[in-house]
């Protein structure tokens, strides 16, 4: 029975050293003196006020992309220990002793140092030699534009080693398939394939492009084995369904995951909350929350209210009266009403309370019990501290002519009557029976008279900056906009501050603070609601894109006819630049071009019925540019198309792929068109001559790609190969 134990239990395992070689390279490429500069480096000044907002559990917007990346800086300061106080406002500035720099800069190093050997692998899964997959990760291994991304707090590093996971575990996947469908590992790489996928996008949107690009390879793939014969309709319906979980459902559940983590741990008050609806602000603690917590949920005749404009950017802002009225003739001559402003005021103010009246009744308070307003309910609102009613006319608004003036009316016995009853449309009702709720229901005010919208002009405010002139206090215009005219967030209000009225009497009323039932409205906003706001916020927030000293244009990246100082040392010449390999960039260009010339004309050649490779050549020749000439052109031809500030840093997913090309160009062109000895032989010394200048310019560029030793000034000079390169020089 225990005879097993005679025999030792052995255990063998195959090592690629190659592999071992290539990590153990790419980890001291990356992380030797990961500490220096220990100062804030270029965009670790971005970067980093969002990592001190996650260490304090404050809520943030960040418009360049998901939270996944900004998770994983976090975490980096998490494992060190970090408090999140640091200011990040100056490049350059010194980290104080509480800043884990090396714990901070951990991360996007490691992943850079993992893209080395991913590298390796991808060729030896793409069916070429060793050799060209030793020379494709050295090639990762000595350019110098990675390696100063992938050593600071920064998130290209960690975009590319996901993008290159994700291109790996779909070839084993793909490999895997011919023998072995639905193993084990099959299932393995192929569900990695996804959540890389899906990791990718997490920590900027670029990492869709590459994607997209696996969900039309894998596409095509499936395409050709539909019609394979010797597949069952059952087994094409399990692989779909198999390639659909993996490839779309759990990316997607990923996806949502990161947000839902993000919000989790997010969960205070911050600089960012005004962007957001009335009813978000209110889940996060402090801030709105303090102020909405205890307050009736729905809106009765009565109700003292405040309505937030729900458009909410680029300023938030509270319909607002005040005792001034409109100038009789404007700047321009026209005529106005003279009747009380009414304004968008971007500030908490007394002057933002209304008090929701049934017109059929006088009393200002609410009944005992309290009638609620519901969609389509005809109501007036009354100016809390001057009594007057809103209202609108056939009179044009101040800076917006074509639309109607909104006022407080005030009774000149001339022939102006009021016109103050609203209609109250709930735009997010479920049913035409809705009550106006607090916080929750986003409404439109109709007039009754005319059909006019209440809008704020917020919209003409963020494209020009036009304000009401000093007579209107610089506040916004509010006007009355016919819905012919279209449908817009501006014409949409929401109840941010709500209480139920107590006092008739107008002083008493001024001073009334009365505290209602509890009413907790931050468990009303699910995360998919929450999670959707969010993401339409990310989507569509657009920070003002200035001009940067080192911002570029796609073109110059082809040739990198630019260059980005990262950081200067405050007395010596010591400083780093993102710039990369020079003679690397110009080879994958060259590698680029040979082999779309190559490729075309093998195809003119084969619609003549001559095959000037083997088939099994010519397969491995197209898949290899599916991944790499489609990896290059679908992570750099979208930002052509793009309205953004551009920098070389986003050139660099393309350029790890075009670099992947090199080795596959060299490697075809050696076993294909080189037929003699004499010429293979030859061409291996070119190779050995042209690496060696790989290496050569790697090491003369070191000094400013990790930032030491210190050049002179003729040093620095003599870097400057290209007059269009910004090199610092201090002046003697």
């Amino acid at each position: 029975m225990l005879g097993f134990l005679k025999n030792p239990v052995v255990i063998t395992a195959k090592i690629n050293m190659n592999l071992v070689a290539l990590t153990v390279m790419g980890l001291i490429s990356r992380l030797w003196r990961l500490s220096y500069p220990r100062a804030v480096v270029f965009d670790e000044v971005y970067y980093g006020q969002f990592l001190s907002l996650y260490m304090k559990r404050i809520f943030f917007v960040d418009d360049s992309g998901p939270p996944f990346g900004h998770m994983l800086l976090a975490l980096g300061g998490y494992l060190g220990g970090f408090d999140g106080n640091f200011l990040w406002n100056r490049i350059g500035a010194e980290y104080s002793m509480n800043v884990p720099v090396w714990s901070l800069r951990l991360l996007p190093a490691l992943a850079g140092a993992l893209c080395v050997p991913l590298a390796y692998q991808i060729l030896v899964e793409l069916q070429f030699s060793h050799c060209a997959a030793l020379g494709a990760a050295l090639l990762i291994l000595l350019e110098n534009s990675l390696i100063t991304q992938s050593r600071f707090m920064l998130l290209e590093s960690v975009l590319i080693f996901f993008i290159l996971l994700a291109v790996f575990s779909y070839l084993k996947f793909y490999n895997l398939q011919r023998h072995s469908s639905f193993s084990g590992s099959w299932w393995v790489w192929l569900l990695l394939t996804g959540v890389a996928c899906s990791c990718a996008v997490g920590v900027k949107y670029m990492g869709l492009f590459t994607y997209m690009l696996l969900l039309a390879i894998a596409g095509l793939h499936f395409w050709h084995m539909i019609g394979d014969q010797n597949l069952s309709n059952v087994s094409l319906m399990c692989h779909f369904l198999a390639r659909g979980l993996a490839l779309i459902i759990i990316p997607v559940a990923m996806y949502l995951s990161f947000f839902y983590v993000h919000l989790t741990l997010l969960y205070r008050s911050g600089p960012h909350d005004q962007i957001m609806t009335s009813a978000f602000q209110a889940s996060l603690e402090g801030g709105l929350a303090r102020i909405t917590q205890g307050q009736p949920l729905e809106v009765a005749y009565g109700s003292q209210i405040t309505l937030r404009n729900v458009l909410g950017k680029p300023m938030q802002c509270w319909l607002h009266s005040h005792t001034n009225t409109y100038p009789i003739r404007y700047e321009n001559g026209r005529g106005s009403s003279h009747q009380q402003q009414v304004t968008c005021y971007p500030f908490k103010d007394v002057n933002n309370w209304w008090i929701v009246k049934d017109p059929g009744m006088q009393q200002l308070v609410v009944s005992n019990p309290p009638r609620p307003v519901r969609h389509g309910h005809i109501v007036q609102l009354v100016h809390g501290i001057t009594t007057r009613y809103l209202n609108t006319h056939d009179v044009a608004a101040p800076l917006s002519p074509h639309s109607q003036e909104v006022s407080c009316y005030i009774d000149y016995n001339i022939s102006m009557p009021a016109q103050n009853l609203w209609r109250v449309e709930i735009v997010n009702r479920e049913s035409d029976t809705d009550v106006w709720k607090t916080i929750l229901s986003e409404v439109r005010f109709v007039h009754v008279n005319t059909s006019a919208v209440l809008k704020a002009i917020i919209f003409h405010f963020q494209l020009s900056g036009a304000s009401l002139p000093e007579w209107g206090y610089r506040q916004l215009e509010v006007v009355g906009e016919k819905l012919s005219k279209g449908y817009h967030q501006s014409m949409v209000w929401n109840v941010e501050e709500h209480r139920y009225g107590k006092s008739q009497e107008q002083k008493e009323r001024e001073v009334e603070l009365h505290s209602p039932t509890q009413m907790d409205i931050s468990k009303n906003l699910s995360f998919m609601a929450k999670f959707t706001e969010l993401q339409w916020k990310i989507l569509t927030l657009k920070n003002e894109d200035t001009e940067h000293k080192y911002s570029s244009s796609a073109l110059d990246w082809i040739t990198m006819d630019t260059n980005i100082a990262y950081w200067l040392h405050p007395t010596s010449g010591a400083q780093i630049h993102l710039l990369g390999n020079v003679v690397t960039w110009a080879s994958a260009d060259v590698a680029a071009l040979v082999y779309m010339c190559l490729s075309l004309w093998y195809l003119i050649r084969r619609r003549r019925k001559i095959y000037d490779i083997p088939e099994d050549a010519w397969q491995l020749w197209v898949s290899a540019g599916g991944i790499c000439v489609g990896g290059w052109a679908v992570n750099y031809l979208p930002f052509f198309l793009m309205e953004k500030t551009l920098f070389l840093y986003h050139y660099l997913p393309a350029l790890t792929f075009q670099i992947l090309l090199i080795p596959i160009v060299l490697q075809h062109l050696s076993d294909h068109l080189c037929r003699s000895l004499l010429l293979k032989s030859m061409f291996s010394a070119l190779i050995v001559a042209w690496f060696s200048s790989v290496y050569l310019v790697y090491c003369t560029f070191s000094p400013v790609t990790y930032g030491e030793p210190s050049l002179s000034v003729t040093e620095l000079k003599d870097l400057r190969w290209k007059d269009s390169w910004n090199i610092l020089i201090r002046k003697q």
